[in-house]
Parts: C-alpha cells; sequence; structure tokens
C-alpha cells in the first residue's frame, strides 16, 4: 500500500475510532440505573385485639372493625405505591409497647392508630398530649413522641384537610396514648365514630363497609400528600 492510500486511511480510521467511542458513552449513559424511589412507609395499628375486644360497636367488637378497617387502607396504600408495615393481620394480643417498637423499628414516616367509637359522630383524630421538646440523644420510652408531637400535628392537620374534604365531620384533641407517646414517628389516633346525618342522626356505623371505604379513601388521599410533600424523616 503505498503512502497515498496509507494517508487516506488515517481519516476514516478516526472517525471509525470516534464512532466507536460515541456508542460506548451513549450505551453507558442508557445503562446507567435510575435513582431509587424515596423510601416512605406507612404504620398501620388496628387498636385492640385478642384478650382485648375494645368497645361494643353493634354486633361486633371494636377490634374486629379496627382491623378490617386497617385491611382496607392497606391495600389502597399498598395500590399507590405506599410501603405498609401493620402491627397486627389478626385477632392477636399485642401490649402499647410491642405496638410502639413495631412503628419504630419500621422508621416509619407515619404511623396511624385506628379505633372505633359509638360516641360522637364523625372522626376523632388525637395526637399526644406531650409538649414538644428538642430530640434527644437518650430518648425516654414513655415520652418519645414528644420529639414528634410538631410533625404529628401537622400529619393531623392533613388528614383533617382530607377527611372534611370528603365530607366528614372533623374533631381534633390531644390525649395521652401509651403506644402513640412510646413512637418515634409522626403518630396520630384516628377514632372512627357514626357517621353524622340529618338532625344529629347516625347515617353509618363505623362497621358499616361503605362508610369505611370512604373513611380509608380519604386517609389515603391525604398519606399520598404527606408523602408528595417530601414527609421524610
Amino acid at each position: 500500500m503505498g503512502d497515498q492510500a496509507r494517508r487516506s486511511l488515517v481519516p476514516l480510521l478516526a472517525a471509525l475510532v470516534a464512532a466507536i467511542l460515541s456508542i460506548s458513552a451513549a450505551a453507558q449513559t442508557q445503562a446507567a440505573p435510575a435513582p431509587p424511589p424515596a423510601r416512605f412507609v406507612v404504620v398501620l395499628d388496628a387498636a385492640h385485639g385478642g384478650d382485648d375486644p375494645g368497645g361494643r360497636i353493634g354486633n361486633q367488637p371494636e377490634k374486629t372493625v379496627t382491623l378490617a378497617l386497617s385491611v382496607r387502607l392497606r391495600s389502597l396504600l399498598a395500590a399507590r405505591g405506599i410501603q405498609v408495615v401493620t402491627t397486627r393481620e389478626s385477632d392477636v394480643t399485642l401490649d402499647a409497647d410491642r405496638r410502639a417498637e413495631i412503628a419504630n423499628h419500621a422508621n416509619a414516616q407515619a404511623c396511624i392508630s385506628l379505633h372505633a367509637s359509638t360516641s360522637g359522630f364523625g372522626i376523632h383524630l388525637f395526637t399526644s398530649s406531650l409538649a414538644p421538646a428538642a430530640p434527644a440523644s437518650v430518648v425516654a420510652w414513655r415520652t418519645a413522641q414528644a420529639a414528634w408531637v410538631t410533625r404529628s400535628l401537622a400529619l393531623s392537620g392533613e388528614l383533617n384537610a382530607s377527611l372534611r374534604q370528603a365530607g366528614m365531620d372533623v374533631t381534633l384533641g390531644r390525649t395521652s396514648l401509651l403506644a402513640v407517646d412510646s413512637m418515634t414517628c409522626p403518630a396520630v389516633a384516628v377514632e372512627v365514630a357514626p357517621e353524622a346525618g340529618e338532625g344529629n342522626a347516625a347515617a353509618a356505623a363505623p362497621d358499616d363497609p361503605g362508610y369505611q371505604a370512604r373513611v380509608a379513601e380519604a386517609l389515603a388521599a391525604a398519606l399520598l400528600e404527606w408523602r408528595s410533600e417530601g414527609a421524610q424523616l
């Protein structure tokens, strides 16, 4: 091969190398994995269970009503891509410490403690009555929620807005609940009372499937909004 022929091949080889490098770079870019989605976990705590039946809701013990609501809400959240941890999936006995342990181990962004009552109307939202406190390196078990009270009140506000938007009466309150007071995450107790009808007549009982479905939908919508607002720990 003459010098002229060799010289004519140089630009072709250079172009070929450049093309190969470009294709390799593009392949590496396309193969780069997408960053994993931010972890978001919700704990659902169906109150009572086992040896603790709770109150009486129509013909059922409260423990059965809260478990049914937990199952409904779990399904809605899971369908929306939210990881759910439940304190119980069956009729088992759990004390307050065990419920808090499950929630704390999950490192959750929200915990919803589910209750039912025949007293009053609508939905009652309760946050811990502990005074807000700065996070500490050593946390007292019975007052662990103190460092999360501010975030719990914000979560309660989100739930309140969604439930009201769904046309439900909501009552806000603060109280001492052993399980909630020991939780290290935003936590709210949701108590479902009879739905208010005209003239303060009960339109639906807490164990009514249609009523439970609407409550669960509103709670799920609130938790989706809580996630979208970047409510990360």
